[in-house]
């Protein structure tokens, strides 16, 4: 991809990780295309379809996700667990029907979401329950359905601090009986 051509994607792919996010999978491609400075015509080359730039929103916010928890190896398994599910958290809160939008059609992102974010939660968390700060009776899918029902939650709150607090009291839920 030349230069410039490779500029325009990102800048569209960036618009609309943003306007998805504020406005869900509907957003209009013409905002987008203008958010980003360049035509429809520009975006529909990159993006044949609004399918096709909601799946390649949503492989890179995924990838962003999962990318996170490889960075947080290195980190105190505890914390690096907690950092995670609050970019999970956040990830949830800006989702606003991307995924079941993108995964109810027929596109292949040539990976697996779900099993890739669950694998990285996996990962983070027996570190932790290995480390002897986590509880060792919880699971993975327990907690990311928790982080999920936070942030369904959060988007028919008034509080803007409640998303934050709720986390709080799951992560401190998860902690061992010895800490």
């Amino acid at each position: 991809m030349r230069v410039d051509a490779q500029r325009n994607y990102e800048r569209v792919l960036e618009a609309a990780t943003a306007a998805f996010a504020e406005e869900g999978p509907d957003a209009s491609l013409n905002e987008i295309a203008r958010r980003a400075g360049v035509g429809p015509g520009t975006l529909y080359r990159h993006f044949p379809n609004r399918q096709a730039l909601q799946a390649a929103v949503l492989s890179e916010r995924v990838e962003k996700l999962c990318g996170r928890a490889e960075e947080l190896q290195s980190s105190e398994p505890t914390a690096a667990l907690t950092a995670w599910l609050r970019d999970l958290l956040v990830h949830a809160q800006t989702d606003h029907g991307l995924g079941g939008a993108v995964l109810a059609g027929p596109v292949d992102l040539g990976f697996d979401c779900q099993q890739a974010i669950h694998q990285a939660g996996v990962t983070l968390l027996t570190r932790a329950q290995q480390g002897g700060g986590v509880r060792a009776d919880v699971g993975i899918d327990d907690v990311i359905q928790l982080v999920a029902g936070i942030a369904l939650a959060a988007r028919h709150g008034t509080d803007p601090e409640q998303p934050d607090r709720l986390l709080r009291l799951v992560t401190d839920a998860l902690h061992s009986s010895g800490e």
